[in-house]
């Protein structure tokens, strides 16, 4: 894949978060960096969900999460020195989080987080960020000087609430790009529900990025430690290939499912 041409561009900072937990998030973020990476466009991954990290597990690079970002925050490791590159996946960077939670030591503070921020942009295409599920105080920071957001929902009313409030919350954070990816869909599910994809989006109020089909390769893949979009049987992957192309701002029809 030729590199995509970053003349004139700032990278871009996308916070991906969920209302609640179990919607697939992390996973989600490890599928879209892999494909945004595969497109030709250098992504770092960031997981910022301290103390229950598990991104490095969805990416397959649990032997690369050694430095993290708050050793870039307080300046013990520089960014390079920080991120590490998939060995597979060209174009495909990650930064871990620690391993106790950012709130247990210091507080993060906001002018170093926003440099930190700003040399990903100078460095990166894009940067997808792992939110902590929630609102809680993880969620606000990743969503700090944020250029976007990526809601992960399902069709389940619990999910779908918080997600809403979540969009609210976001757009009061000044994010004004908030977009829905909705996980996990299963055309049987919704028709027993008496519900549709519509439904979803009319619930959370944010303009649709994806729809990601029920897909057991995701678990199998997880199993195997074998990054999904390099798994012999993906079907979702190309769900989150078309997600990743509408993120570049391609105009891709959405799948039926």
């Amino acid at each position: 894949m030729v590199q995509a041409n970053r003349v004139n561009n700032m990278g871009k900072i996308i916070a991906v978060a969920s209302g609640k937990g179990g919607t697939g998030k992390t996973t989600s973020v490890a599928a879209l960096s892999s494909c945004l990476a595969t497109l030709g466009y250098r992504t770092l991954a960031v997981d910022f969900d301290a103390g229950l990290k598990s991104l490095d597990f969805a990416l397959c690079m649990t032997d690369y999460a050694i430095s993290d970002y708050m050793d870039v925050l307080k300046g013990i490791y520089s960014l390079e020195n920080a991120i590490h590159e998939h060995q597979k996946i060209p174009n495909l960077f990650f930064l871990a989080a620690p391993n106790t939670s950012m709130f247990d030591t210091a507080p993060v503070e906001l002018d170093a987080l926003h440099e930190m921020y700003d040399r990903i942009r100078n460095s990166f295409d894009y940067c997808l960020i792992d939110a902590p599920a929630g609102i809680g105080e993880g969620f606000r920071l990743a969503h700090n000087g944020a250029d976007m957001s990526v809601l992960v929902t399902n069709g389940e009313l619990p999910a779908m609430r918080n997600a809403q409030r979540a969009a609210g919350i976001i757009r009061s954070m000044g994010v004004e790009e908030v977009r829905l990816l909705v996980n996990r869909v299963s055309p049987s599910d919704y028709k027993k529900l008496h519900s549709t994809i519509d439904d979803v989006i009319d619930a959370v109020g944010a303009r649709l990025i994806g729809m990601i089909r029920e897909d057991k390769s995701i678990m199998l893949a997880l199993h195997d430690n074998i990054p999904l979009i390099l798994y012999k049987k993906r079907l979702a992957a190309y769900d989150f290939l078309d997600a990743a192309r509408r993120i570049r701002g391609e105009d891709i029809p959405i799948r039926k499912i």
